[in-house]
């Protein structure tokens, strides 16, 4: 009885938790093996993760207007402001004294950063050229076969063309045979039918 209760604790613990008994060789040490049924779980991962779509398209916003004049005269304005602000305001309210070192980080940190963007703006449109490209050259070589097929067709129906039998030529044929008539009628020609070939040929034989 000891061995039945043995087994089915085995098949009731095989059924519930979806794994076979370990091997009697197998130690703690044994690396579970891996299911391929399954996929992996994701890794951690130390970086924030972003859209690189995304990301690139807001580059290139940004991009746009910088390379506008919008931007320029708002920067303008905004330099403006500030300088005259940190040189006419109470000593209490300015912020950045002259030589405006916080005035000169801000636009070297602006730069910094609009170089990257501007970058990244152009790498983005020479992919998009590139592919444009790419499918112009499919979309030629496309056309250039079809040029090619369409110029043997109509070569091919310009060589049937010439054999085949035009109205002028079946006019003409016609006008020959209509006066080669009229001269046999008038007795200028040979007989005009092998009938009276054979009449003649038995007169001759009487």
């Amino acid at each position: 009885m000891v061995p039945e209760r043995e087994g089915v604790r085995e098949g009731r613990a095989t059924a519930s938790g979806g794994r076979e008994r370990a091997p009697s060789g197998a130690t703690a040490t044994t690396r579970p093996r891996a299911r391929l049924d399954q996929p992996r779980p994701p890794r951690r991962r130390l970086l924030p993760e972003w859209d690189p779509e995304a990301f690139g398209r807001l580059s290139e916003r940004i991009a746009r207007f910088l390379g506008t004049g919008r931007f320029i005269v708002w920067m303008t304005v905004v330099i403006i402001l500030w300088v005259v602000w940190n040189v006419f305001a109470p000593h209490s309210l300015r912020f950045d004294q002259y030589p405006f070192i916080f005035l000169t980080l801000m636009l070297s940190l602006q730069a910094s950063y609009a170089a990257p963007l501007i970058l990244l703006a152009q790498n983005r449109q020479d992919d998009r050229d590139r592919v444009n490209l790419e499918q112009d050259r499919k979309q030629n070589e496309r056309s250039i076969a079809d040029t090619e097929y369409l110029t043997r067709e109509i070569a091919a129906l310009r060589i049937g063309l010439g054999e085949v039998a035009t109205r002028d030529w079946m006019r003409s044929e016609l006008q020959d045979l209509l006066k080669e008539l009229e001269e046999r009628r008038d007795g200028h020609g040979p007989a005009v039918f092998p009938a009276e070939r054979s009449a003649v040929r038995d007169a001759d034989d009487r």
